[in-house]
């Protein structure tokens, strides 16, 4: 009988230091899961235009379901994304996690519209641009679309990251998003 109290003390033994391994990876900074987007643009005097992209089953075969919208031409907008993870009735706040992470992350905006430009209005702790927050110029009337594009872990140092040019950025696509928009007189 005390044999076997022997073993089994041995046996639990081996068990606690296997399963204390240094070799167990930590996860940290995983990539986030964005299943919402709310773009809201805002001119003075104007009632806020707001842009939505929703991609329901996350990285499953579904196409996102997406709203784009109508500026003024030549007009100043002040733009807010905020970027949600909702799962079965539960919705995770992806934009608070991007702004405790900011160092991490950075969102460029792409478009083909002619004089449609973009201008970062807030930045991460080491006075990088992050762009959650943004001001919209509109030029006259045109048709198009802009990318808003999500990287984990850009180069900030990268040139011309900073100005938001995404080619030297690298990193990984967290969210990809295309808005069709019509700038009208």
């Amino acid at each position: 009988m005390k044999t076997k109290s022997i073993v089994f003390a041995f046996l639990a033994l081996g068990i606690s230091f296997t399963s204390c391994s240094d070799d167990d990876p930590v996860i940290e900074n995983q990539e986030e899961v964005i299943t919402n987007v709310n773009f809201t643009l805002t001119a003075t005097g104007a009632d806020p235009v707001t842009f939505t992209w929703v991609d329901a089953d996350g990285e499953g075969p579904g196409a996102p379901v997406v709203v784009g919208g109508t500026l003024k031409a030549n007009t100043t907008y002040t733009a807010n994304l905020e970027l949600l993870n909702v799962q079965n009735e539960e919705t995770d706040n992806v934009t608070t996690e991007i702004k405790e992470e900011d160092e991490d992350h950075q969102l460029f905006y792409t478009t083909n519209i002619s004089g449609l430009s973009v201008a970062y209005t807030d930045e991460d702790e080491d006075g990088n641009p992050l762009g959650l927050a943004t001001t919209i110029t509109t030029g006259d009337a045109a048709k198009g679309s802009i990318t808003i594009l999500l990287r984990h872990e850009p180069n900030k140092g990268a040139e011309g990251v900073a100005e938001g040019n995404i080619a030297n950025a690298g990193g990984a696509n967290e969210l990809d998003a295309t808005f069709d928009i019509d700038v009208v007189e």
